[in-house]
């Protein structure tokens, strides 16, 4: 017995050498072609440094009070591009990439707070208002960035005067639970993140349609946005940084609860990425909140139904400028 015992133990000692060292042993090769950010900058690109980082910034429109425009996961501030013009008309709008998105830098190093937490995220929205000198901000978010909008009101009541919550990842996520984060963190983890970045960014093609109720509406150009940030130094591995970085909140859905702010929840009806049933939830939880559904929309209802988001946004923005 002892014979097998001592066997039994080598066996495992063994395959534990292995699972530790194997994948260190990997390759990951440098993607070819990458070039920085600013090269792939559009005529009203700006470059403001924010909290140590080099956010990307698109701005228009003036009066108060400014609106912040949030993307939500893997999107950026072209999400925005059909709606811009519109909220322009009503007031200031900045749009920016959050880290690890777009074509905001995307450190690999750095001291002090993670810049892909979620927490300095928060931060960010915050810091960017003291760069631009907006005491208060209407904070619009879809997806994930809806999450980082309910949390800067909640962490800094007195900088938000209201939500627009589009399609909020507030009940259904919007971060990595925390059993998994030791893992994601783990050198050998950390070794293979570009190339579980590379996998996931390959299946673009397919990825943004499904947020669509109606996929046709996703045009060639579209779909060359979203990929054009897969053309930037460090991409994956940044992309990589923000998994692992990530972490999923247990306790915002009671949070929002006490929100004493104007909210505005929208949500397009057929959402199968964040279930409108969780929107229309939301809604009915934070008190005085507005809800409106949009029809034959998904999950991004800026992009598929502008028209519809407008016709919702619109009246109040104008209800909270007055």
């Amino acid at each position: 017995m002892k014979r097998i015992a001592r066997s039994a133990l080598i066996v495992i000692g063994i395959l534990l050498v292995l699972i530790l060292t194997v994948p260190l042993l990997i390759p990951v090769p440098p993607l070819p072609g990458l070039v920085p950010p600013e090269q792939l900058a559009d005529p009203d690109s700006e470059f403001i440094e924010v909290n140590g980082l080099r956010l990307h910034v698109k701005r228009s429109g003036q009066a108060e009070p400014a609106m912040i425009l949030l993307h939500g996961f893997g999107s950026h501030t072209e999400s925005w591009r059909a709606v811009r013009p519109g909220l322009s008309a009503l007031s200031a709008v900045i749009a920016f990439d959050r880290p690890a998105f777009g074509l905001t830098e995307r450190p690999l190093t750095w001291t002090g707070v993670n810049p892909y937490d979620p927490d300095a995220q928060v931060d960010l929205v915050i810091g960017l208002m003291d760069r631009l000198g907006i005491q208060k901000a209407i904070l619009i978010g879809n997806s994930a960035g809806g999450t980082i909008s309910a949390q800067t009101a909640l962490r800094y009541p007195d900088r938000v005067s209201a939500l627009v919550l589009v399609d909020p990842a507030i009940y259904a996520g919007g971060g990595t639970p925390a059993i998994v984060q030791p893992l994601l963190n783990s050198p050998q983890m950390r070794h293979l993140g570009p190339l579980l970045a590379r996998s996931q960014a390959s299946g673009i093609s397919n990825l943004l349609p499904s947020a669509y109720h109606d996929p046709s509406k996703v045009t060639p150009e579209m779909l060359a946005l979203y990929q054009r940030p897969l053309k930037i130094e460090n991409w994956d591995r940044a992309f990589y940084e923000y998994l692992a970085a990530s972490r999923m909140s247990t306790t915002l859905g009671d949070d929002v609860k006490r929100l004493k702010l104007p909210v505005l929840v929208v949500t397009g009806e057929f959402d199968t990425w964040v279930p409108t049933e969780q929107s229309i939830r939301l809604a009915g939880e934070i008190p005085g909140a507005q809800l409106a559904v949009l029809p034959n929309c998904g999950h991004v209802p800026q992009e598929e139904c502008p028209q519809d988001f407008m016709q919702a946004v619109a009246p109040f923005v104008q209800g909270i400028a007055r």
